[in-house]
């Protein structure tokens, strides 16, 4: 099969098309023809050799994270599949080729409503923001808080929240274009961070108290103004590391707010974790996928070859919603 793989680590240069030899998929697998994957900001960590695929290094290394396509063949050991079924998921790697073996309860079925792009643009990104506002106990009714609505995740815990209950839907953003975008998905109130203090209007546009939750993307740079904008018993979410890894936490403001403070991330769970959240988005997020209710947000389209050029683009900022490949 053709497949992506990293000659080294380094810049988008790394990524190279070669001929390897096929998946071997095992009895609780199944074997997909991959039709369409999508980027995320983990690939290009890897990329550059900083976030490495779990467990045993692999012989090629192919980045991926999510995948849809089609069963070529199901192992001895799964049920409700079969050749020919139109299917997506979640992958520790792998995505960036033509072919993937995986477990099959981390399968999911595609609606028929749903083209292979778009359903590409849909497992990492979804299952993240439904299991992030799921960590935070969300209820209807409550102030939300998704810095980076522009990304893939971001354009998905808008609208996870929006079908949540949650009032007033708050983002953050670099661009009064992304935040413009960001408003048919759910977002009541955009905030450009370039211009405006976050923490200040979050508070503002909430009466004075801050909002319940939290999902932060940018980690150690936010910290601080996070905790402001947090009301009385808010939850953040941390769901990636762009502004830095270490920061100092003011301790007696998460004493005196009484604020709840988590980590996130689906990669390295174990598979019992990774099905356990494949299955909540079935449940509560699929539905309005079927119905259009939720929809991936696709940025831009690239054939497979042209990685080195879809990598780009993400290390630019300038997507809104995910950068798919079709394999």
């Amino acid at each position: 099969m053709k497949a992506i793989v990293l000659a080294e680590y380094g810049g988008p240069e790394v990524l190279v098309l070669r001929e390897i030899p096929d998946p071997l998929p095992g009895p609780e697998d199944l074997l997909v023809r991959i039709r369409a994957t999508a980027l995320n900001r983990a690939d290009l960590m890897q990329r550059r050799g900083f976030y490495p695929q779990p467990g045993p290094k692999p012989e090629f290394e192919i980045p991926g994270l999510e995948f849809a396509g089609e069963v070529i063949a199901a192992g001895s050991r799964t049920e409700g599949f079969a050749a020919g079924d139109r299917v997506m998921g979640l992958l520790t790697g792998g995505g960036y080729a033509e072919k993937v073996a995986l477990h099959h309860r981390l399968v999911s079925r595609i609606p028929a409503t749903v083209s292979f792009e778009e359903a590409a643009a849909l497992p990492e990104a979804f299952i993240t923001a439904h299991d992030a506002l799921l960590q935070c106990a969300l209820v209807c009714g409550e102030s939300v808080l998704v810095h980076a609505v522009g990304s893939g995740v971001g354009t998905a815990a808008i609208q996870v929240a929006r079908v949540m209950g949650a009032t007033p839907l708050i983002g953050t953003a670099g661009s009064t274009e992304k935040l413009a975008q960001a408003a048919p998905l759910g977002l009541d109130v955009g905030i450009n961070y370039k211009t405006e203090n976050f923490a200040d209007r979050a508070r503002e546009i909430t009466g004075g108290r801050g909002v319940d939750v939290l999902v932060d993307f940018i980690g150690a740079s936010y910290l601080g103004p996070n905790i402001d904008a947090l009301a009385e018993k808010g939850r953040m979410v941390v769901v990636g590391l762009m502004g830095g890894f270490s920061a100092e936490l003011p301790m007696n403001a998460l004493l005196q707010k009484r604020l709840s403070i988590r980590g996130t991330l689906l990669r390295a769970r174990p598979l019992e974790e990774k099905a356990a959240a494949t299955r909540a988005f079935e449940k509560s997020v699929m539905p309005h996928v079927t119905t259009g209710a939720i929809r991936p947000v696709i940025d831009s389209v690239y054939p497979l070859e042209q990685v080195a050029e879809a990598h780009r683009r993400m290390e630019s900022n300038a997507n809104f919603g995910k950068i798919v490949l079709t394999a």
